[in-house]
C-alpha cells in the first residue's frame, strides 16, 4: 500500500464572506414573493429552509477535496497493468449558467502505472466536481486532470454524457438532446488502439439512449 500525501486544493475563493443560513432563506423568500407567490401561505411557509438544505446536498462537492480522496492507493496487484474502467457512473450537477440540473453518466478509464485506488473513490471523485456549479465541458477535464495527477497514471479517459435542463425544460425546449464531452490523456490520447478499446467498452451499456429517459 502507497499513500501519497496531497497538495491541499483550494477551493473556489468568494469575495466576500459566506452569508448565514438565515441570509440564504430570506433569499428564497425573495424570489418567491419575485416568483408572484406568498412565502407566507401554508404550503411555503417552510419552503425557504427546505431549500436551503437541500443546496447543501447539491453544491456539497464544494466541501470535498478530490486529491484526498485518491490519496491511497495499492501497488499489491500481481502486475496489472490492464485498462481500468467505470462505467456508467450515475452524474447529477447543475448548470451555473441557470442553475438547472445536468443529468448524465460518466465513464472513467485509467491505465494503472504499479498502484490501482479504490473503484469506490472514482465515482466520489465524479461527485466531488459534479456538486458544484458547472459547465459540463470543465467538468470532464477536472476529473480526468486530477485523476491524471494524483494517480500519475500510462493515461486516464473520461467521457460524459448528459441532458441539459437549460435546454429541455427552458429556452429552446429540446428534450431528449444529450451532450457528450471527452478528456483523453496519455496513452488514450497517443494510442489509437487504446483509445478504441476505451470507447468500444464504454458503447457496450447503451448509455446515450438511457440519459435522455433519466433527465
Amino acid at each position: 500500500m502507497n499513500v501519497k500525501t496531497p497538495t491541499p486544493l483550494s477551493p473556489p475563493q468568494l469575495t466576500e464572506r459566506r452569508p448565514t443560513r438565515e441570509a440564504a432563506e430570506a433569499a428564497v423568500r425573495t424570489l418567491l414573493r419575485w416568483a408572484g407567490d406568498d412565502p407566507d401561505r401554508e404550503g411555503l411557509v417552510d419552503t425557504p429552509a427546505r431549500v436551503v438544505r437541500s443546496y447543501s446536498q447539491f453544491f456539497c462537492g464544494y466541501e470535498i477535496d478530490p486529491d484526498e480522496l485518491l490519496a491511497r492507493t495499492f501497488e499489491e496487484t500481481d502486475g496489472y497493468d490492464e485498462m481500468v474502467l467505470l462505467r456508467d457512473i450515475r452524474l447529477e450537477s447543475y448548470c451555473e449558467h441557470h442553475m438547472v440540473p445536468i443529468i448524465g453518466r460518466a465513464h472513467v478509464a485509467y491505465l494503472p502505472h504499479k498502484r490501482v485506488v479504490g473503484i469506490s473513490k472514482l465515482a466520489r471523485v465524479v461527485d466531488a466536481y459534479a456538486k458544484r456549479l458547472q459547465i459540463q465541458e470543465k467538468l470532464t477535464a477536472q476529473i480526468a486532470n486530477t485523476i491524471n495527477e494524483v494517480l500519475q497514471p500510462k493515461g486516464v479517459a473520461v467521457v460524459i454524457e448528459a441532458a441539459h435542463q437549460c435546454m429541455t425544460t427552458r429556452g429552446i425546449h429540446k428534450p431528449g438532446v444529450s451532450m457528450v464531452t471527452s478528456r483523453m490523456l496519455g496513452a488514450f490520447r497517443d494510442d489509437p488502439t487504446t483509445r478504441r478499446e476505451f470507447l468500444a467498452m464504454i458503447s457496450m451499456g447503451g448509455t446515450a439512449a438511457r440519459v435522455a429517459d433519466e433527465a
